[in-house]
């Protein structure tokens, strides 16, 4: 504990944003780190609890506390070795976890926890800019092959690990470039891509070879790779999109949030658009926009809808409107239900809740969506009589969440068991799945989740394979 009063002397201030107008002309981050100065004040609020709740909030576990003390000795270097101990890519965390750590924090009792998130980012980006993070090379190779499918963050964590226990490695994703629903999901406006890039360099200089455009039960078969690899790791996303299943869903103008985010993605890397999407570019210029899901996702939707320059946006959920302030007693430390204002709500949105909806309406494209307000008591939901309403909608953004991975081509073609839920049935010991030979961690094992779980979850499972393959693993769990 670098200062027992700091908590009492230093209130929270986090990092800032730059101008609104300003960040909507284009696609790049703008979040204004703070001074030097002024993150040691605000790592000097962190008490070294007793029972450090942040730690268990943290998915990977990170040892907060310890690198907070670092950084207010200012002691950068050690503060670094301590992040990776526990997080192979803090610079994604940094920049899209929504932080349970601080939900768990101690001084999250008054509303002031200690900025754990932008603590973090500022030890990995100064690490980078340093020059401390270099290739971890083995020193020696154990002559074991893995395959890894699917080059998210769980698959890049796994790899990464693997390759560093001094197995060959080889990371395959189906997507003309490595990064998953990084690369292709979240906004570069929350994260660019070069913080990828950079990883990638320092992967393949450990020995990790990446095949991207190499789709798993299309282009390679499963058997194809049980044959070639002492073991395989399915580590890819859960995909299946939740449709609208209502009429006129299938009207032109009604798309997946992930096509939209997709393309947009694709477009900054230089691709051509009509490359990017299935069905043609999609595009909310000019255009009524309505995004459908309140998550995150529905959020990256309204940001780049914004960008794109739409007439209007309004995002919509069918859950009612959560209170503005949790209730302490009943939730902390867990993650609270409250609600939840990001940085792209801040840029222009109408945001409604308890919302259902009936219609699509139009002929030959998106009109509009007919909608009614719904009541939820006891968990269950009524429609509300006479409230229904129409609202003006040029394009219809699903962001409702994901029902699991894909099945067709990988899963189909392995026939591993699969859970209740339909994602690949592992437990979070072990992580192999029904196949001796195979293993699955990330979303496809757990689904939909945060890029914290896969991160931890890709950690944990190259363990369990390297402890499969050797007899014994001195990776960390």
């Amino acid at each position: 504990m670098g200062k027992e009063t700091g908590f009492l002397e230093v209130d929270r201030h986090d990092r800032t944003y730059g101008d609104a107008k300003e960040r909507l002309t284009n696609y790049k981050e703008f979040v204004i780190p703070l001074k030097d100065d002024e993150l040691r004040d605000q790592a000097s609020r962190c008490m070294n609890c007793g029972v450090p709740h942040c730690h268990t909030g943290c998915p990977v576990n990170n040892m907060i506390p310890d690198w907070n003390h670092l950084v207010y000795e200012a002691d950068w270097k050690n503060a670094l070795d301590v992040l990776h101990s526990t997080n192979n890519f803090p610079e994604f965390t940094g920049r899209i976890c929504p932080a349970p750590c601080e939900a768990a924090c101690t001084l999250n009792i008054i509303d002031q926890p200690v900025t754990i998130k932008s603590i973090e980012c500022q030890i990995i980006d100064r690490g980078w800019e340093q020059g401390w993070v270099t290739p971890q090379v083995p020193a020696e190779r154990t002559g074991k092959s893995v395959a890894v499918v699917g080059s998210g963050p769980a698959g890049m964590a796994c790899a990464q690990q693997l390759a560093r226990a001094g197995h060959t490695v080889v990371l395959f994703e189906k997507n003309d470039r490595i990064g998953g629903l990084l690369r292709y999901g979240i906004p570069d406006f929350k994260m660019e891509k070069r913080h990828i890039d950079r990883r990638m360099k320092q992967m393949e200089a450990e020995g990790v070879e990446f095949r991207p455009s190499t789709e798993v039960g299309v282009k390679i078969s499963v058997a194809s790779l049980k044959e070639n690899f002492d073991a395989v790791v399915f580590s890819g996303g859960a995909e299946e999109a939740r449709r609208l299943e209502i009429p006129g869903a299938e009207l032109p103008g009604v798309q997946l949030a992930m096509d939209f985010l997709r393309q947009q993605n694709k477009r900054n890397a230089g691709d051509e658009e009509m490359r990017a999407a299935p069905d043609g570019t999609i595009s909310a210029r000019g255009k009524n926009v309505i995004v459908i899901g309140g998550g995150d996702t529905g959020s990256d939707c309204v940001g780049t809808s914004n960008r794109q320059g739409a007439k209007s946006v309004t995002q919509i959920e069918i859950m009612p409107k959560p209170p503005v302030m949790e209730d302490k007693a009943m939730t902390w430390p867990l993650w609270p239900l409250k609600l939840r204002t990001s940085s792209s709500h801040e840029e222009g949105v109408e945001r409604d809740w308890a919302i259902l909806t009936k219609r699509v309406v139009g002929e030959n494209a998106v009109q509009g969506l007919e909608c009614v307000r719904v009541e939820w008591e006891g968990g269950k939901m009524q429609e509300v009589e006479g409230s229904e309403f129409t609202l003006q909608a040029d394009l219809i953004l699903l962001a409702m969440g994901f029902l699991g991975p894909r099945k067709p081509g990988m899963l189909d073609q392995a026939g591993v068991e699969l859970d209740p839920r339909g994602n690949v049935k592992a437990d979070v010991v072990n992580y192999r799945t029904s196949d001796e030979k195979i293993w699955s961690c990330g979303d496809m094992r757990r689904g939909q989740s945060l890029v914290v779980w896969a991160i931890r979850e890709g950690r944990q499972c190259a363990r369990a394979v390297d402890e499969a393959l050797m007899g014994t693993s001195e990776l960390p769990r």
